[in-house]
């Protein structure tokens, strides 16, 4: 039988890239106590308000259909959230997803045609890749350094730009590095996006995770207003991933195109999540605070222990709930120390090679487990780093 195109080109962009998250999952069922550190699943409950207004919903009845856009309740939530940001922004500058990754999927079909390039920073979250190949367009990495801390250098996106390009994929919050662009690193690339009439989509679904730094936008430039569009959600602000519940905000027409797109795939949100999502954005709740602190505070935890021991490099992030670590000093790439790990010490984290090639030498650590358990992650890692070090030919660990 025939197939079309996009399995090929998803065909290698699925749940392989989790391969080492659903191994552990599978020694876990079968009894095996094993750490997670993989996937970024907060590791607290949505607020148990958010939980009643959801259940009283659907009691009410709010379990039928709903329309293309989005609930009135939530669109006008997030007109009011996004134009304390920026003044222009109305409700034909919104729709409503069930989550950020199908705001980014049907974002790219909007924006791409095959061939297009879509410049995104490596390291890059794990499904970036497929969202834009399933438009039939192709990824084109933009190198991000580790002496730079990861973040994306205007001079490098200049240098990437071909006739093919369209779009611009930024992060930030950045997942895997938690590296947060400044107001001035947006303006820079933005000029960039400018000069080669270049869209820009915005990930921001990390931004209340950001520990010290300052929170920045291309969205809140209006001078790159005609040609940003942000995707985010309530998964991980408000602790609710499962529910699905997420969101682009883009000029006018761009939304006008593109709901029609949306309407093809889903026509509409659930109503009973879409009230619950509401309260979600116009009443204040501290579950970003108690997460931002705890994430943060497990981060240094875990770069005190690797830092102790020398041979793994901890980057200490700037926001999100994850922590790369630069594994070079025990010999082994990052896909086999994670294997290893997972196999000698029962502790599971995220590869760097599934985000893409600049991660390879890296693993990146899920920073949503207690801090007791973290710890003795932390002492597992330093375990199977030490004895892979001392195994090396004329090795010479440093400790400090």
């Amino acid at each position: 039988m025939r197939y079309a195109a996009i399995t090929e080109r998803l065909a290698d962009l699925g749940s392989g890239k989790w391969a080492i998250h659903l191994e552990a999952r599978r020694k876990a069922a079968e009894g095996i106590p094993v750490i997670e550190l993989t996937i970024g699943e907060p590791d607290i409950r949505p607020d148990p308000a958010l939980l009643d207004e959801c259940a009283r919903a659907m009691y009410a009845g709010r379990t039928r259909y709903s329309n293309g856009r989005g609930e009135p309740s939530v669109v006008n939530a997030l007109v009011e959230k996004y134009s304390k940001r920026r003044s222009d922004v109305t409700a034909r500058n919104v729709l409503c997803f069930p989550g950020t990754q199908t705001a980014l999927f049907t974002v790219m079909l909007g924006l791409l045609d095959r061939d297009d390039e879509v410049l995104v920073g490596d390291p890059y979250y794990a499904t970036y890749e497929g969202v834009i190949a399933a438009s039939g367009a192709r990824m084109a990495p933009v190198p991000l350094h580790p002496e730079k801390k990861f973040h994306l250098q205007a001079e490098d996106l200049a240098r990437a730009v071909t006739p093919r390009s369209r779009v611009v994929l930024l992060n930030t919050p950045h997942n895997p590095t938690g590296a947060v662009l400044s107001a001035e690193e947006i303006a820079a690339i933005g000029e960039v996006c400018r000069k080669h009439d270049l869209w820009i989509v915005c990930d921001e679904v990390y931004e209340e995770l950001i520990f010290d730094s300052a929170f920045a936008s291309p969205f809140d430039d209006p001078a790159l207003a005609e040609r940003t569009i942000v995707v985010s959600s309530i998964s991980k602000s408000h602790a609710a991933p499962g529910f699905r519940s997420g969101w682009a905000i883009g000029p006018a027409e761009f939304c006008d195109r593109l709901l029609p797109v949306s309407e093809t795939m889903l026509f509409g949100v659930q109503p009973f999540i879409a009230d619950m999502t509401a309260l979600a954005l116009t009443q204040p709740f501290d579950t970003a605070t108690v997460m931002r602190a705890n994430y943060e505070r497990r981060a240094r935890l875990l770069a005190d222990v690797l830092e102790r021991e020398g041979t793994l490099k901890p980057m200490m992030p700037e926001g999100g709930m994850f922590i790369v670590v630069d594994v070079t000093g025990t010999g082994l790439a990052g896909q086999d120390f994670a294997h290893r790990l997972l196999e000698d010490k029962h502790v599971a984290v995220m590869p760097g090679a599934s985000f893409g090639e600049q991660a390879a030498n890296f693993i990146r650590v899920s920073l949503t487990v207690d801090d007791e358990q973290l710890a003795v992650a932390a002492g597992r890692m330093v375990e199977l780093a030490s004895e892979l070090a001392d195994r090396r030919p004329g090795a010479q660990r440093a400790v400090g």
